[in-house]
C-alpha cells in the first residue's frame, strides 16, 4: 500500500450522473458531497435505484460524474485504479469460466507491473481450497472469493466491495467478513455497498445511506440508530386512552396493542416514560433502541420528508431515481483493473 500519499481515500463535491436526454432524462446521482478518510470502514446503504452503484462506477472510473468534482486518494478515479491502488468486488461479470480460480488469478496478476504472489492473494481471500476448480463449477459466494484475490493483488490502499457476500449462505458470510476484518486492520480503506443491514452495523464504523440519488445519512453507526424512532411499551393504567395520550403529547405514530401492552413510536421515549411514570399512566415500561433495519425503512419510504444531507437521519428531496437496467457495464477482469 502507499503510505505516503493524500490522507482522504475519496472526495466527491456536487456529483451528478445523469441517463437520457430531455424528458427522458434520470438523475442516477443527485449532488453527492461525501469525505471518506484513510482508514475507515464505510457501508454505503440505499434502496434499489438510490444510485450506490452508479456512484461507484464514478469512483472506479468506469464514467465520469456529468458535474462535480471526485478524487480517489488524491488523484483521478482512472489514475487510482490503473495505478493499482483501487481494488473492487463486484457482484456479476468478469471471469472467465472456462479458466480455473487460479488461473484467473494468475492471468490477472500478469496485467500488473507489481503484485503480491498469485498463492498469497488466493489465501488470503480464502480461496486456496478452490484454486484448481474451474470457474463454472464455483458457486456464487466461491467466485465472490475469487473476486476478492483479484482485488487484492495490487495491495490496493482502497477496497470497494458491491454487495460482497451475493450468493454466500451465513457461514461463508461470516467467514468472509473475518477476512475483510483482518484486511482492515492492515491498514486499508474499504467502502461497501450491502442489502444485509446487521453486516452493515457490525462491520462498519461509519453509515452512509443513499436515497434518490442523494446522501440523506452520513454518520457513526451508534448515532445513526440513536437518532431514529424508539419505542416504549407497557402495561396501561391510565383512565385515558393510549391513543388520547399520544395526541396530546404529539405522537403522530399509531399506538399499538399487543398482549396486554401498548407500545408507542417516538424520539423522545425518556420524555414520554417520565410523563407516564408522573400521571400514573402505565408501569412495568420498556424503552427500545431503533435498529439500522429501522431507519433504513423510515428513511427509504416513498413518504418519507424532505431534507438534506446530514450527520443523523435525515430524508432528501425527491429526486428520479436510478435507472434501472443503465449501469455502465463493467470491464474485465474485475479486482484491480490494469
Amino acid at each position: 500500500m502507499n503510505t505516503a500519499a493524500s490522507p482522504t481515500a475519496l472526495h466527491a463535491t456536487g456529483v451528478h450522473q445523469h441517463f437520457g436526454t430531455g424528458s427522458r432524462t434520470v438523475h442516477a446521482v443527485a449532488g453527492v458531497d461525501l469525505e471518506i478518510q484513510r482508514g475507515e470502514i464505510v457501508a454505503l446503504l440505499g434502496a434499489n435505484g438510490a444510485g450506490k452503484t452508479t456512484f461507484l462506477d464514478m469512483v472506479l472510473g468506469f464514467t465520469t460524474p456529468a458535474s462535480g468534482t471526485l478524487t480517489v486518494l488524491g488523484e483521478s478515479p482512472k489514475t487510482a485504479v490503473s495505478g493499482g491502488r483501487v481494488g473492487a468486488v463486484l457482484q456479476t461479470g468478469g471471469l472467465l469460466h472456462d479458466l480455473t480460480v487460479r488461473e484467473t488469478v494468475a492471468m490477472v496478476a500478469a496485467c500488473h507491473a507489481s503484485h503480491i504472489p498469485v498463492d498469497a492473494a488466493l489465501e488470503r481471500a480464502g480461496a486456496t481450497g478452490i484454486a484448481r476448480r474451474r470457474v463454472r463449477k464455483c458457486s456464487g459466494g466461491e467466485q465472490q472469493r475469487l473476486r476478492f484475490a483479484l482485488a487484492l493483488l495490487t495491495e490496493p490502499d482502497l477496497l470497494l466491495l458491491d454487495e460482497p457476500t451475493a450468493g454466500m449462505d451465513v457461514r461463508a458470510r461470516k467467514e468472509f467478513w473475518e477476512t475483510m476484518q483482518a484486511e482492515a486492520e492492515r491498514g486499508r480503506t474499504i467502502v461497501f455497498a450491502t442489502h444485509f443491514l446487521q453486516e452493515a452495523a457490525d462491520f462498519a464504523d461509519r453509515i452512509v445511506l443513499m436515497r434518490a440519488g442523494r446522501i440523506v445519512v452520513d454518520g457513526p453507526v451508534d448515532e445513526v440508530t440513536r437518532a431514529g424512532h424508539r419505542t416504549l411499551s407497557g402495561v396501561w393504567d391510565g383512565a385515558r386512552s393510549p391513543e388520547e395520550v399520544a395526541a396530546d403529547l404529539g405522537i403522530t405514530e399509531a399506538v399499538v396493542h399487543q398482549s396486554g401492552r401498548v407500545r408507542f413510536t417516538t424520539e423522545d421515549t425518556d420524555g414520554l416514560a417520565r410523563v407516564l411514570l408522573s400521571q400514573g399512566l402505565a408501569h412495568e415500561l420498556s424503552i427500545t433502541a431503533a435498529s439500522l433495519d429501522d431507519v433504513f425503512l423510515d428513511l427509504t419510504a416513498d413518504d418519507a420528508p424532505e431534507a438534506g444531507p446530514q450527520t443523523g437521519p435525515a430524508t432528501a428531496s425527491q429526486a428520479a431515481p436510478e435507472a434501472a437496467g443503465t449501469s455502465t457495464a463493467r470491464p474485465t477482469p474485475e479486482g484491480s483493473l490494469p
